[in-house]
């Protein structure tokens, strides 16, 4: 009884919680959907090979940065995290991954 008392104490104090990541679907789904899908504030559209083109060439750690600190360009704004503080960096890293890798998928191609 006092093993389970201690576990649900540890538990209580945040101490042994589990830890979830999401996917980057996932996390797409939960928020920057509402700007990439139809390019709000100058965002890239999933799918959009051309939008995205500069942007990777630039390679992927500034396009992490940018998403996760936020940025101010010719063509829009980014917010940090894209106004998800609760977003853990690694979370915006898997969405920036989704939404790259939609570009080379065929459904994203046919859109």
């Amino acid at each position: 009884m006092k093993k389970y008392v201690a576990l649900a104490g540890l538990a209580l104090m945040g101490f042994g919680s589990p830890v979830v990541q999401a996917d980057g679907a996932a996390v797409y789904n939960s928020g920057c959907m509402a700007c990439h899908n139809s390019g709000v504030a100058g965002s890239p559209k999933i799918g959009d090979k051309d939008a995205w083109a500069d942007r990777i060439a630039q390679g992927m750690d500034l396009l992490y940065e940018h998403a996760i600190v936020g940025f101010q360009g010719k063509a829009g704004y980014m917010p940090p995290k894209g106004g998800f503080a609760h977003l853990s960096d690694d979370d915006v890293k898997l969405a920036v991954d989704y939404m790259v890798c939609l570009l080379y998928t065929s459904d994203a191609a046919d859109e």
